[in-house]
């Protein structure tokens, strides 16, 4: 094919890009959403997710806003009081929130009793004025345990709205709606808005600024590489818009298929970014070789050389990178498995715009200055040809290092431990998380596990051998430190019991009498709301809701609780009385052992994959084996470091085992690819090596600088299992390339597998 040909083929190739490219962007401008609420997160076919769903809808179990407010010289003012009434009643009347699912101390009821037997009244309608009228508001809270440390803080400075909503409810538009009337009603008192909608609701806003600030960045330190690594302009720019428009492509996809972007959908750039500059600067790098030695060579027989010797290895490390990515479709949280699915078709996008942007760009604006491409052989040559022979000569030092490393990695595994806790997204100072922490220290905790009981027969949660159970649960529940308090039908039986027996405290108790209960109940019904009991038992008291309030969000506290809880099973069992789990808590709680489950079965799916493709690419499975020697010492080393540093494995940094597999073995693939090559031409084994670890490892060299850097750019993302995503990449990169131009490369060197003949090499080995 002459040249004229070839050039109309590069500006056709270009021109079919740039068409589809705009069919992407158009499509991301009119269909790109950000998702973080965590339902959306996790299957909705999951059995632990369909009975939660059916409970909630039984009780009317909801996420809940919170908000606090505070007055350092106290809440029982008559400004403070008309402030809580006028929230309150701006928040009911806010569209999608229905009035019953607002509780403050304008609203909740207050049960006493009488001379005509059990009352249940509103606290206050109007603003008490007198000081006589707030003390007896005063008293009646704090005689309330319903209430007193509930709503109202012990201190008596904080009280809470709780505001419970549907999921649909919850927009931009909500959230900024209730951020305002917040700040509208500060002075002198303070206001605090908590609870996980509004945390889902600033993730949502802030993480697509963290991704508009991270890209520049990656991109201008990518170019800051590139433009040393290659020096060339041209290079730079080819390489630049290889990573660019898959990015673009991917996206756009997912715009056209109308998949929300997840927290972790933020990282894809930075991850293209950081991986599809490899594959140009194996081009560029092998380009550069050739024209060393063929400095007169023609443009097209370059790039067709280039072509022709690169285009196998740089196809392979795609497909196993996108592997890596594929296999986290094996998890059943949504974010992971559509983060895996669309990063590897990023990858593969990287790879087509490598293969046929890179050389028509060159066709079509000529190849790098030649004057680039001046040997610079004797010292880096030098030092390669000694790195080559220092680790053949000291190779028990290599492999006992290697030991070393695998020891202390496997007693870092031992430590790591899950989180899926949404607040760990943000910094400890950051607004969100003192906010989340005030009123954590102020009351029972943000968040919440709701224990549902079933009985086997009817009104069984009227007798109370059932009811003082439940309350021993909530006892030895409430001692636990990061357990607040708890809720269920034993708080309003034991509240009934002592207001009808004059307020004694020894009778803050169930009563031994079934009789006795539902008389209660039926005093209850008449002199209150009776729905007010939906949200604790169901009409044929049947199935109970407990209420468990935590003072954290993470998988650590959820556990500790319900280890408590299952040391009850038993008893309730002999009730006939089954436990069950349900609400945003529990949900958390199956969404990081589906994230565990996930991760183990990626990376095992993963690396078995990348064997066998290695081993199919090198017709060897022994070469399968030894190229996957890296990326388990990686993986290793990667659950080890989290481990030592008390790193989560969260929904972020659950990504990065996979991550290391698909991009830790392109480095094997190179190096054996042309290893396998100066093993024909040259037939010597000290040669070959030093040929490949000056030629080959140069680039594996270049090109885990490039993917550190990008990486090492999210230590300044505004959210720290961002930057723990950074850190561990870039250690993996590091502990890849590494491990391949040591272990591996030692590991090949003495299996003679491309030098069966046993002819000896000038040294007299084998």
């Amino acid at each position: 094919m002459n040249n004229k040909k070839l050039l109309v083929l590069s500006w056709l190739a270009i021109l079919l890009i740039v068409i589809f490219t705009g069919v992407f962007i158009t499509a991301m401008k009119s269909n790109t959403r950000m998702e973080t609420d965590l339902d959306k997160y996790m299957p909705q076919k999951h059995p632990a997710f369909i009975y939660s769903n059916d409970a909630e809808d039984l009780f009317g179990i909801k996420d809940g806003i919170i908000v606090a407010i505070e007055n350092k010289d106290g809440i029982y003012n008559e400004d403070t009081l008309q402030k809580i009434k006028d929230i309150t009643k701006e928040i009911q009347s806010m569209e999608g929130i229905e009035k019953s699912d607002v509780t403050s101390l304008y609203t909740a009821d207050n049960i006493i009793g009488s001379e005509y037997g059990m009352e249940v009244n509103a606290f206050y309608k109007r603003v008490p004025t007198s000081e006589a009228k707030l003390q007896q508001l005063r008293d009646d809270v704090k005689a309330n345990d319903m209430i007193y440390g509930r709503l109202v803080s012990l201190n008596e400075k904080v009280t809470i709205i709780i505001a419970e909503i549907n999921d649909d409810t919850f927009t931009d538009d909500f959230y900024n709606q209730i951020l305002v009337l917040g700040e509208s009603y500060e002075g002198p008192e303070t206001i605090y808005v908590a609870g996980s909608p509004i945390v889902e609701g600033t993730l949502a806003k802030l993480a697509p600024a963290d991704m508009k600030r991270m890209a520049p960045l990656v991109v201008a330190i990518i170019i800051i590489v590139l433009l040393l690594i290659l020096r060339s302009f041209k290079g730079t720019i080819l390489n630049l818009l290889v990573v660019l428009l898959s990015t673009v492509w991917t996206f756009g996809l997912m715009a056209v298929l109308n998949i929300p972007i997840y927290s972790v959908s933020t990282m894809i750039p930075v991850m293209l970014i950081a991986i599809g500059v490899a594959y140009g600067i194996h081009l560029f790098s092998h380009l550069e070789l050739y024209m060393q030695k063929n400095p007169d060579t023609a443009k097209v027989d370059a790039l067709k050389n280039m072509m022709k010797h690169m285009w196998k290895p740089v196809v392979m490390t795609a497909i196993t990178t996108a592997v890596g990515f594929t296999s986290l479709v094996t998890s059943e949280v949504y974010p992971v498995k559509y983060f895996g699915l669309f990063t590897a078709f990023g990858v593969m996008s990287a790879l087509f715009f490598a293969l046929i942007l890179i050389p028509a760009g060159l066709m079509i604006f000529g190849l790098p200055k030649p004057k680039q491409f001046k040997s610079k052989k004797t010292k880096s040559g030098n030092f390669a040809y000694k790195a080559a022979d220092l680790i053949v000569k000291k190779k028990k030092i290599t492999i006992l290092v290697s030991v070393f490393v695998i020891a202390v990695s496997l007693f870092g595994i031992s430590r790591v431990w899950i989180n899926s806790s949404f607040l760990a997204n943000f910094e400890d100072d950051s607004a969100i998380v003192k906010t989340d922490r005030f009123i954590n220290e102020n009351f029972a905790g943000t968040s919440s596990l709701n224990i549902v009981l079933e009985a086997d027969e009817n009104d069984v949660f009227k007798t109370p051998e059932a009811l003082k159970l439940v309350d021993s649960l909530q006892n030895d529940l409430e001692s636990l430190e990061m357990v607040g308090d708890s809720f269920s039908l034993a708080d309003f039986i034991r509240r009934m019991n002592k207001v009808m027996n004059e307020d004694r405290e020894d009778f803050n108790t169930i009563p031994d009498s079934t009789e006795m209960i539902a008389q209660y109940l039926l005093l209850y019904e008449m002199s209150g709301d009776p729905e007010n009991l939906t949200s604790v038992v169901d009409y044929d008291y049947k199935t109970l809701n407990l209420t468990t309030q935590m003072k954290s969000d993470d998988s650590r506290t959820i556990k500790g609780a319900i280890k408590v809880i299952e040391g009850y099973r038993d008893d309730f069992k002999e009730l006939g009385i089954d436990i069950n789990f349900a609400g945003t808590g529990y949900k958390g709680l199956v969404f990081t052992d589906l994230i565990l489950k996930g991760q183990i079965s990626s990376l095992v799916l993963s690396i078995f994959i990348v064997i066998i493709l290695v081993s199919f690419m090198f017709k060897n499975f022994y070469i399968g084996l030894i190229a996957s020697i890296p990326i388990l010492i990686t993986t290793l080393v990667n659950f080890g470091a989290m481990g030592l540093l008390n790193v989560a494995l969260g929904p972020t940094t659950a990504l990065i085992s996979s991550i290391a597999v698909g991009i830790g073995i392109d480095y094997a693939i190179h190096f054996i690819d042309r290893y396998k090559e100066y093993s024909k031409e040259t037939g010597d084994k000290n040669e070959t090596a030093k040929l490949t670890m000056y030629n080959t490892g140069r680039a594996i060299l270049f090109n885990a600088v490039v993917v550190i850097a990008g990486f090492l750019v999210l230590l300044f993302s505004m959210f720290p299992p961002n930057r723990q995503l950074g850190a561990l990449v870039s250690l993996n990169m590091f502990s890849s390339f590494a491990g391949t131009l040591t272990i591996m490369f030692l590991l090949l060197y003495l299996s003679n597998i491309y030098f069966k003949n046993g002819k000896k090499n000038p040294k007299g080995e084998k």
